[in-house]
């Protein structure tokens, strides 16, 4: 945050970043560093890291390093020029509550897919308020609109591996969370640069039916009657005002399960809008 300026390629930023991974004692990344701008943190798993930073931009870095044989995965959104504009600022203000809510659920006793309701609900009432869905909360989350902005799950077991080894669900259950876990908790909002409307089904669906049917029929013919129930459906087509068009955020942390409820391994890195932007305010720091 410290380091990058307009004008810089994101390639300068991923060597400033894996120079401190280096110069203290990390023998390796985790996993490919993504280091992506602008339109770029729209795009999941971008890698390529050469683009040229403008001013406005938001730079979205997905990066860990290995310590002591364990991974370490952080995401971080923030501004370029190291002040948000408004619209930058209402889309990482919904993220960042649902990280948070997400972060709460993160208790033993509670299931695993326990974290991921907790931020797509906070995702949907953040995106009905902005008027970037057709329909109301509840309507949303039964017909999972929040799908063509949240594509992704809220987060993955983490452990001598990025993806850590374990079962998500067991017994057809999502999994009872106990203490000693550590996963990831990370929601985002992306919006294609390019997507002036959107089209939204007007069909709800239960997501545990979904996975019974994917367990019974396979992948393949159970996909098959979703995309045929899907078809049959009422469709709208949703205006994205060209404002939010091109911002992608995702906030991760790293949380370890204890008695006591979630423990913020990542809590140093800062998180919320004012702690960003005074962490871009100040000089770089590299260690020599």
């Amino acid at each position: 945050m410290r380091y990058a300026r307009p004008g810089q390629y994101e390639y300068e930023v991923q060597a400033a970043l894996e120079f401190v991974f280096k110069k203290n004692g990390s023998p390796r990344n985790a996993y490919p560093s993504i280091v992506a701008s602008g339109p770029n943190a729209t795009i999941l798993h971008y890698s390529e890291n050469n683009r040229r930073m403008e001013d406005g931009d938001l730079l979205l870095i997905d990066a860990g390093c290995e310590w002591g044989y364990h991974a370490a995965d952080i995401t971080r959104t923030f501004p370029v020029n190291g002040r948000f504009t408004p619209p930058q600022r209402r889309i990482y203000d919904v993220v960042l509550r649902a990280q948070l809510a997400a972060i709460e659920a993160a208790r033993p006793g509670n299931r695993y897919e326990a974290m991921h309701e907790a931020a797509r609900r906070a995702l949907v009432e953040g995106l009905v308020a902005l008027g970037l869905l057709p329909r109301g909360v509840d309507e949303s989350l039964a017909m999972h609109h929040y799908r063509e902005f949240y594509m992704h799950g809220t987060g993955h077991w983490l452990g001598m591996d990025v993806h850590d080894v374990g079962d998500y669900r067991v017994r057809r259950q999502s999994r009872v969370l106990e203490p000693g876990m550590v996963v990831t908790v990370e929601p985002g909002l992306y919006f294609d640069p390019e997507r002036e409307t959107v089209p939204f089904y007007l069909r709800e669906y239960s997501e545990e039916e979904m996975w019974e049917r994917r367990y019974r029929l396979g992948t393949a013919a159970a996909k098959k009657i979703e995309d045929e129930e899907k078809a049959r459906a009422e469709k709208v087509e949703h205006r994205v005002p060209a404002e939010y068009r091109g911002i992608g955020v995702r906030i991760e942390d790293d949380i370890l399960i204890t008695a006591d409820g979630p423990e913020v391994l990542t809590a140093g890195t800062p998180k919320t809008i004012e702690e960003v932007e005074r962490a871009c305010a100040e000089p770089p720091r590299l260690p020599r």
